[in-house]
This record gives C-alpha cells, sequence and structure tokens, in this order.
C-alpha cells in the first residue's frame, strides 16, 4: 500500500509517496499553479500520480498555528481535502504540519543546497516530512500493538 503526502500552498503543493512497505517517504515533485483557487490542473496531476504509483491514502498538511489554533490557510486546506475526497475517491488525512517547511528549509542548507536552489525543492521535502511523520505514526501504533499480543 502507498501512501501519498501533499503539502498544500496557496501556488503550490508539495508531493510525497511513499514506499510499498509504508516505512520511507520520498519526495516526488512540486506542483505549482497561477492563481490559489485555480486547482483543476493540480487535481490532474495528482490523480496521475495516485495512478502511477497505486495511491491507496493521502496525508495532507494541515497547517496549524504554534498555540495549536487553525487559521485561514487551515481552512483553505481543508476546502481543499474535500476536493481531493470528492475527485480522486481516497481518504484524506490531516496531519499536522507545524513546522514542516522550516525543517526542510535546514534539511537543504545544512545538505549544501544555496538558498536560491533551496526554493525548488523545500515544497516537496515538506511533504515528505509531513508523510514520514505519519508514516511513523503508523509503524509505532504497529509495534504497540503487537507488543500487547
Amino acid at each position: 500500500m502507498r501512501i501519498l503526502g501533499l503539502d498544500y500552498g496557496s501556488k503550490t503543493v508539495g508531493v510525497a509517496v511513499s514506499d510499498g512497505l509504508g516505512l520511507t517517504a520520498q519526495a516526488i515533485t512540486t506542483i505549482t499553479r497561477k492563481e490559489e483557487n485555480k486547482l483543476r490542473k493540480t487535481c490532474a496531476q495528482i490523480e496521475t500520480i495516485i495512478e502511477e504509483y497505486n495511491v491507496e491514502r493521502i496525508v495532507l498538511g494541515l497547517p496549524k498555528n504554534m498555540n495549536n489554533t487553525e487559521g485561514e490557510r487551515a481552512e483553505s486546506t481543508k476546502a481543499f481535502k474535500a476536493v481531493l475526497e470528492r475527485r480522486t475517491g481516497l481518504p484524506v488525512i490531516l496531519w499536522d504540519e507545524r513546522l514542516s517547511t522550516v525543517f526542510a528549509e535546514r534539511t537543504l542548507i545544512s545538505g549544501g543546497v544555496s538558498k536560491e536552489d533551496t526554493k525548488k525543492y523545500v515544497d516537496k521535502v515538506a511533504a515528505s516530512f509531513i508523510l514520514q511523520g505519519y508514516l511513523d505514526y503508523l509503524n509505532n501504533q504497529t509495534e504497540k500493538t503487537e507488543e500487547q499480543i
């Protein structure tokens, strides 16, 4: 089973996909659009990726404020979630994405990527951090269940 991870922004969507075992997340692309509410082509590209990787579930980063409240970006993300569910027929899980972009930027810079080039990669790397957090959670739940048996 493969899971798709998305980092939804006003002009970009970072995309990552899990390996077949659900252990690791790999950044694959960043989808760009000219206007925030023009989602038709974005959704079509996501649907193509879903088919190509045989995705069964989507994890969508939910941008929360540091005090755990939800703002305007969270509301637009929830609206995008509804669009994805309607278009793909797949379950979409909202996952707290606080600081994922910050961690992605730091990782890229510490890996020697220039600040200019960081902008090219940060969204898909953030998507991989979001997805990896979810995968780690799932695997931790499985380990706890096995320990209880």
